[in-house]
């Protein structure tokens, strides 16, 4: 009995050795790949780098006006400045978003938020008229609703409406607000390309940008 036993197992080793150099390796995939995979190929994420340097970047710049242009072109002609420098989607109530280049020395700097900003004086009267969302923490979703090549009918509901508008987000903080500093921040020139949507009265336009420089 004991040899039938060793026999048998001789066997069954050489039968696993024969069958492995055929078997193929599956992948275990990652949480991220999981719940790709599991949404139907929805990753904002990878789609908000995918589209940031490419196209969202490039597109900004060349629609964006200065600041004073668009906000007086929007007091005095809603439609010339909608179709120059807005963009709404067709569907819902969103509002018009608009792409404008700010330039000018900030004023004050609220860095003890998380939602940070700098509010920013652009003729030199030394009173703010624009603030700049500096993070880390971004309010509102102004990059996603200035843009003209995507829409929410690319998504199946609202939910990944809104996450991908964070993803821009995201991609903002990681490429251009994580490194900026934090501390001696007034009086500095700071030159600025994003969106804003028209404020209530009484209140600074919101600028999320997508580049931003400040001087030494």
């Amino acid at each position: 009995m004991p040899r039938f036993t060793a026999a048998a197992a001789l066997c069954l080793a050489s039968a696993i050795l024969m069958v492995l150099p055929g078997c193929k390796i599956i992948k275990t995939p990652t949480a991220e790949e999981a719940a790709e995979a599991a949404s139907g190929g929805f990753n904002p994420e990878r789609q908000a780098t995918e589209l940031w340097a490419p196209k969202v970047v490039p597109y900004l710049i060349a629609k964006a006006g200065p600041y004073s242009d668009v906000a007086a072109l929007i007091a005095s002609d809603p439609d010339a400045a909608a179709a120059k420098y807005g963009h709404k989607e067709k569907e819902g109530n969103a509002p018009w978003t608009y792409a404008a280049k700010v330039s000018g020395s900030v004023v004050k700097a609220e860095t003890g938020s998380r939602a940070g900003y700098l509010d920013t004086d652009i003729d030199g009267d030394g009173k703010a008229d624009v603030r700049i969302q500096i993070g880390p923490v971004i309010k509102g979703t102004a990059i996603r609703d200035s843009l003209d090549f995507v829409s929410f009918n690319q998504f199946k509901n609202q939910i990944q409406w809104a996450e991908f508008g964070k993803a821009f987000n995201a991609r903002l903080n990681e490429d251009v607000l994580k490194a900026l500093p934090r501390e001696g921040l007034e009086g500095r020139k700071v030159e600025a390309v994003g969106a804003f949507p028209v404020q209530a009265k009484g209140q600074l336009p919101l600028l999320t940008p997508v580049t931003m420089t400040l001087s030494p």
